[in-house]
């Protein structure tokens, strides 16, 4: 498959149900409260599978809430979707949990994965390092995806990478995954970049 073969602009109806020509497994990680379940959601053309529960007293002193204290639910095994384009390349979108004490089952999750969307918030920049080192570790490729929240500051893409200490092959964007172009658009730009990393 090369990146010419696969055309974002072509998105196709829900009711596909043919064979894709490539099935590629792409991971949405990041912080808890970074938006991983809403971006699920927002371009699975299949009802997607959340795994949500109410946040219970167990996670007092456990779990990290600053900056997403309205936040009444978490997402504690994945979330999982499902998108296919008409040129045949069909993406299966799995979430990973954003809490630390969730981690362990994130190896699991990764298997098979051509590459990751790290979602970041700017009021929160430090709740994607956990993501980014992850991937760095195991040589998998990633984009950055910032998601900008109404009541977040816009910064630019040079002054995020730079906050992050990303290489400069690393793709950042900004998006807002309630919108489902904005959401398509980063996970095209993850297709690519993984794309781009397998031929080198």
């Amino acid at each position: 498959m090369t990146s010419a073969a696969f055309n974002p602009a072509q998105s196709a109806p829900s009711d596909m149900s043919d064979v894709p020509r490539v099935a590629l497994k792409v991971l949405i990680a990041g912080g808890f409260g970074v938006g991983k379940t809403t971006m699920v959601g927002s371009v699975s053309e299949i009802r997607p599978l959340r795994t949500e529960e109410l946040l219970t007293d167990a996670g007092v002193g456990v779990d990290d809430l600053s900056g997403v204290k309205a936040k009444t639910t978490t997402t504690v095994a994945m979330d999982f979707g499902r998108m296919t384009f008409r040129d045949g390349v069909r993406l299966y979108l799995f979430g990973t949990p954003g809490q630390e004490r969730f981690w362990f089952m994130w190896d699991e999750i990764a298997y098979g994965a051509i590459g990751a969307i790290v979602l970041a918030d700017t009021r929160r920049l430090t709740a994607s390092f956990a993501s980014i080192d992850y991937f760095e570790r195991r040589d998998m490729p990633f984009v950055v995806a910032v998601n900008c929240f109404d009541s977040a500051r816009r910064y630019t893409v040079e002054t995020i990478r730079d906050a992050l200490d990303l290489p400069a092959e690393v793709p950042v964007l900004l998006c807002d995954v309630r919108r489902r172009d904005s959401a398509k658009d980063a996970l095209v730009a993850l297709v690519e970049h993984a794309i781009t990393v397998s031929e080198r």
